[in-house]
């Protein structure tokens, strides 16, 4: 089982790295992959080091899998190089999400949709992903309506020079490079990637578009404001979640109980709820402050955490991974 990382030098792909050895994927050679700067580079996996290759001799090599972490662009140009030479490529980027012809997957909610003809799977955005896990599980029952959700997202959603300004401006280095418009340290920006004409950035309607698709059905109503803060360990939500049908509260917290790749966190008497510090470096979606919404009817509030290079990256790729080499489709 020969696997490529492509963007192996990066945050994520050096996540994936260490995702497949813990989740003991069962590789027999690692492809570290990264553009020409990169090559020659050494990467550790499982304390044996491999030499980073350019893209073309990766295909040479022959993976049985592509994970993609290497941005948009050099995802459209060169996963399909891969998908031509007969390699399942599982991107990380945006570039393939909202392509009709793409699969966006999440395995707990939509893996079963894959067929060996997907030769190119995107991974969803990372908060998008710990958020679609508890919609969904709850949507059997009691059809959402309509998602509010307002986000609380860690600099290492943006990459290393976002980690770099941060502890930068706390250390009061006066030089340091900044990646945000304005200071990250002590400070919230309302403002992830860029904004559109609508008023709303794209982060947030990738969050409306793909929740959509990911679950199947456009009559889920979802509006979104990202919001940037210095933390390092995960993505937080705040979600408000108008149902179709009546719930209860302790129903819904024994249903996402027994989710898959959910763990509820809920005894605010004792303080204990859902935070990023807890979340980092685990592979679970943590749930809690789990209440109804006194303002109006079958509308429940929560707070949802996960680790966005874990789960909402590198952690859903290898579980795809894991998918298509269990259905013997690798």
């Amino acid at each position: 089982m020969k696997v490529a990382v492509v963007g192996a030098t990066g945050l994520v792909g050096s996540e994936i790295l260490k995702v497949l050895a813990e989740r003991r994927f069962p590789v027999t050679e690692i492809i570290p992959v990264a553009s020409e700067k990169s090559v020659g580079k050494k990467v550790t996996f499982k304390k044996k080091e491999y030499t980073v290759v350019g893209f073309e001799d990766a295909i040479k090599m022959k993976p049985n899998v592509a994970i993609f972490s290497a941005g948009g662009s050099t995802s459209l140009a060169i996963a399909p190089k891969f998908a031509e030479a007969g390699i399942p490529v599982i991107d990380n980027s945006s570039a393939w999400r909202m392509d009709p012809t793409k699969k966006l997957i999440v395995p707990e909610v939509n893996a079963h949709t894959l067929t060996p003809e997907d030769k190119i799977i995107a991974n969803p955005n990372c908060s998008t992903i710990q958020m679609v896990v508890v919609l969904n599980a709850l949507h059997k029952k009691y059809k959402v309506k309509r998602v509010v959700v307002s986000t609380y997202q860690s600099v290492t959603g943006t990459g290393k020079a976002a980690v770099d300004q941060m502890f930068g401006e706390r250390a009061g280095d006066a030089d340091v490079a900044m990646v945000y418009p304005h200071k990250i340290d002590l400070n919230i920006l309302p403002h992830i990637d860029v904004f559109l004409d609508n008023g709303y950035t794209k982060e947030e309607m990738k969050m409306v578009n793909e929740t959509k698709k990911i679950m199947g059905d456009d009559s889920v109503l979802v509006t979104a404001t990202t919001v940037r803060v210095p933390t390092i360990g995960g993505h937080s939500e705040s979600v408000n979640i108008q149902f179709k049908r009546e719930f209860e509260v302790e129903k819904v917290r024994e249903i996402l109980a027994k989710t898959k790749g959910v763990i509820v966190q809920d005894d605010p008497k004792n303080f204990v709820y859902p935070m990023p510090l807890n979340a980092h470096g685990k592979d679970e979606i943590f749930v809690g402050r789990i209440r109804r919404d006194e303002t109006q009817p079958k509308t429940v509030n929560m707070w949802i955490v996960a680790d966005n290079l874990r789960k909402g990256a590198a952690t859903n790729a290898v579980q795809i991974a894991e998918y298509l080499l269990k259905k013997k489709m690798l």
